[in-house]
């Protein structure tokens, strides 16, 4: 038995509790889960400049000029990119930018917009 709450994966609510085996239950939306298996299904944990965490979907706003190679400029600042997909590795995030076509950013150089 544990004594440890956990946030629930459906509603966020930090008071999800151990239940019966090895399951935790959410008193707020009544939710049950399996820590080990939400932790293997979550996929890549992505913070923006600020540490938000962003999901698949975001919009997110860039923060510095980024030059791309073969580009005649820079995608500016303020550049707002919608529906963006996260991925594992150093270019954490694909997404598609007006002007630009696709291509893959650093998540330290946008924040949530």
């Amino acid at each position: 038995m544990s004594d440890t709450m956990l946030p629930c994966p459906r509603c966020e609510s930090p008071y999800g509790y151990f239940s019966r085996e090895d399951l935790y239950a959410c008193p707020e939306c009544g939710h049950e889960w399996d820590p080990a298996a939400v932790a293997e299904a979550s996929g890549p944990q992505v913070r923006d400049s600020n540490g938000n965490l962003l999901q698949d979907g975001d919009t997110v706003i860039v923060i510095r000029d980024l030059p791309v190679k073969g580009a005649s400029g820079p995608v500016k600042v303020g550049t707002k990119v919608k529906n963006i997909r996260l991925v594992e590795g150093d270019h954490n995030i694909d997404c598609k930018i007006d002007g630009f076509g696709a291509m893959a950013l650093k998540s330290e150089f946008v924040r949530k917009g």
